[in-house]
């Protein structure tokens, strides 16, 4: 009966140390999730805050850009022919697309971008086409570019009712009403002011003046709504000067006016005041939590959080 009763205790003792840990884990786990917030101080340098990596059977594999659409992020997985859909607590919640040329496939899906409706428009570079598609990734229609101007199209942004689209082999940038209309384009190959060298990502902020990164002449270029050229951001004083960025990529721009650029070939994303001036960087090369290692896409959201495709850390660096 002793033996028993010593038994009985002793399994008691396990379970509830079984439960009690359990119960710290889930905890611990649950401290580890930050959900996307606003900023305590809207004035100061953005600091890193978590990490999206995908589903842990099928992880982020050269994400290329990124974009919020209501409270989930979308993230064009280009190396695995898809865009994966994050929460904001960073679990991934569900993906869509396959690898092929046919409608909801993917060859090289690229810039990304949402409209009012909540829509998801994906370029693809290679199948030179832009898909549309709900936001739960049913496919809705292909982007009826009436003029069939584009020929690569790579970074997107939607802004009051129309579409900016790099297009990378025609260094050009073309604006298009949300019907197809194509509205004005922008550059041509060269390096003189207003011309191109492989555009990858363009921007619009409040006063609707266009960003561009000139990626192959290591230059951000600053437009007004009506596509005339305004000024250079390139790293150097005015603008003027030897360019100290190395294949620019992602350009936003925040509620205040400041200016984020993603220097590739540097690992990190340099911020600028509304004057060219430049106020801080984010990043340096590494795999660390903060660090990036050659980032490509940006978006900055209603709240001043960054979002950043990591590409060879496999990840989305948030920061806030």
């Amino acid at each position: 009966m002793k033996k028993r009763t010593v038994y009985i205790l002793m399994s008691t003792i396990v379970a509830l140390s079984v439960a009690f840990f359990a119960v710290v884990y889930f905890f611990n786990l649950e401290s580890d999730i930050k959900p996307i917030v606003a900023k305590v101080d809207p004035s100061a340098e953005p600091v890193f805050a978590n990490a999206l990596y995908g589903e842990f059977n099928q992880p982020l594999n050269k994400p290329m850009d990124v974009t919020k659409i209501g409270e989930f992020i979308y993230v064009s997985d280009t190396n695995n022919k898809q865009v994966q859909v994050f929460d904001q607590s960073g679990t991934s919640v569900f993906k869509f697309g396959t690898e092929g040329t046919g409608e909801g496939q993917f060859k090289f899906p690229y810039g990304i971008a949402g409209d009012k409706d909540g829509n998801v428009y994906v370029a693809d570079l290679y199948n030179a086409n832009i898909s549309i598609f709900n936001d739960k990734g049913k496919f809705l229609k292909y982007f009826n570019d009436e003029e069939k101007v584009l020929k690569s199209p790579g970074g997107l942004r939607i802004s009051d009712q129309k579409l900016y689209v790099t297009d990378i082999k025609a260094n050009k940038i073309f604006v298009f009403d949300l019907n197809g209309k194509k509205l004005m384009e922008i550059g041509g190959a060269g390096a003189d002011e207003g011309k191109f060298i492989a555009p990858n990502a363009v921007t619009v902020d409040l006063d609707k003046n266009i960003y561009v990164t000139d990626s192959g002449n290591n230059r951000v270029q600053i437009f007004d709504k009506n596509g005339k050229f305004i000024r250079i951001i390139n790293g150097s004083k005015d603008g003027k000067g030897d360019p100290t960025f190395l294949n620019p990529r992602g350009v936003a721009v925040d509620s205040k006016g400041n200016v984020y650029v993603v220097n590739n070939l540097a690992h990190n994303i340099n911020a600028f005041d509304k004057d060219g001036k430049e106020l801080f960087d984010l990043g340096g090369m590494g795999t660390e939590n903060g660090k990036l290692y050659l980032p490509n896409g940006l978006f900055i959201d209603d709240r001043d959080t960054l979002f950043v495709t990591d590409t060879v850390n496999q990840r989305i660096s948030v920061y806030y």
